[in-house]
């Protein structure tokens, strides 16, 4: 566990995968749709999965528990995910490790979000993921995490439009 920590804090440009978005709205709005459990289970995940929520307790150590349901190959299929979100400054970055609730998911990676507001009033979400190994960060990139990640991005731009 101890290894795990000071990986996913040494930063790493072969472990790392970085996402943004420009967001027509402000930024106080922007963070508050990751703040607010019943907005993330709406806007939250690739496009056609659906969030349901197990635990949402959205503050500095608390932990947003969640399945991302969807149907492939003709069944629905569940991936169980966990959150923990290990710094909030409102308005400015939120920093989550992410992975499955197992305790010791061996796959568990850093995510910072930031907030950044445009002399325009609109808003620049980062999404920086640092993953625990090179060969796992190539491995998230094979199955479609960029995709996975910029259509989330859209769905909070749509959720935040709509």
């Amino acid at each position: 566990m101890k290894h795990m920590t000071n990986l996913l804090e040494t930063w790493s440009l072969d472990r790392e995968i970085v996402l943004v978005k420009l967001l027509n709205h402000p930024r106080d709005k922007v963070f508050a749709a990751w703040m607010d459990p019943k907005a993330l289970a709406e806007w939250y995940g690739p496009a056609g999965l659906s969030i349901e929520s197990h635990e949402a307790d959205i503050r500095e150590g608390g932990v947003w528990r969640f399945d991302m349901v969807g149907v492939f190959e003709g069944k629905q299929q569940r991936f169980p995910n966990l959150m923990r979100f290990v710094e909030i400054v409102p308005n400015e970055r939120i920093v989550i490790d992410y992975g499955t609730p197992e305790p010791n998911d061996p796959d568990r990676f850093r995510v910072t979000v930031t907030f950044d507001e445009q002399t325009d009033g609109k808003t620049v979400l980062t999404m920086r993921q640092l993953h625990p190994s090179r060969e796992r960060r190539q491995v998230v990139i094979g199955f479609g995490a960029v995709e996975y990640g910029l259509q989330t991005m859209d769905g909070l731009a749509a959720w935040l439009d709509g």
